[in-house]
């Protein structure tokens, strides 16, 4: 079985946006913190935490996460 590896483009999409970690963090109602182990593949959001990001950079959930296999 082939495993799955999360891809986080949420940096990528949050500079288009032009916001700072702390902007972006903000709007999500979420740490700066948060934000920055996200997006250094540190920590792996909950639903609940990618979803807000996906609603503050008002953009669909699989342009900040996808899987590839």
């Amino acid at each position: 079985m082939v495993e799955a590896r999360l891809v986080v483009d949420l940096k990528a999409v949050r500079l288009v946006a032009g916001l700072t970690q702390g902007e972006l963090a903000e709007r999500a109602g979420v740490s700066r913190k948060t934000v920055n182990t996200i997006e250094n593949g540190v920590f792996t959001p909950s639903v609940t935490v990618a979803l807000l990001l996906a609603q503050a950079l008002d953009v669909p959930l699989d342009d900040l996460f996808r899987l590839v296999r």
